[in-house]
């Protein structure tokens, strides 16, 4: 039995850690996930207006610059960044990187496809948790939302 519980004490601290933003520095040339450049990279203003002029609703592979508005709290595994139309939600590729809390505020360039879709209720509230809002604001989420999503490979701090 002792055994047991040592051994569900390992798993519990082990699944707390990693389940943490990471805890390092977003200093300039800081990159999270595949390494990229900025080269080829394009505004945030260009990026949205050549993905929603396309109409068909496929993917944007590109080089995205914009600015961190919002982290989350939980695990870093998702951004939100200025662009024209608020604040546009960035996902780390199949959950493969985190950044840390203190990229918020930094500009950056996104290395990823970006796609429209629309964001279920459920996934917003999940998001405003994260984000760690009010139960308030959480319950204020009563409609989908038509957005643009990243799906980022790598982010490049600049």
């Amino acid at each position: 039995m002792k055994k047991l519980l040592i051994a569900f004490s390992l798993i519990l601290t082990v699944n707390t850690l990693s389940a943490q933003p990471p805890q390092v520095p977003a200093d300039a040339g800081a990159t999270f996930g595949k390494v990229t450049t900025a080269e080829n990279a394009v505004s945030m203003e260009q990026y949205v207006k050549l993905l929603e002029s396309r109409g068909d609703g496929k993917p944007l592979e590109g080089k995205i610059i914009g600015i961190v508005k919002e982290v989350c709290q939980k695990e870093g595994c998702w951004i939100k960044v200025e662009s024209p139309n608020g604040n546009l939600m960035v996902k780390m590729k199949d959950h493969k990187f985190a950044v840390p809390v203190v990229l918020n505020g930094k500009k950056v360039v996104i290395d990823g496809v970006g796609t429209l879709t629309t964001t279920s209720v459920k996934q917003l509230k999940h998001y405003a948790e994260d984000a760690g809002k009010s139960k308030e604001e959480i319950a204020k989420i009563t409609e989908p939302k038509k957005e643009i999503v990243i799906q980022a490979a790598g982010i490049l701090v600049l």
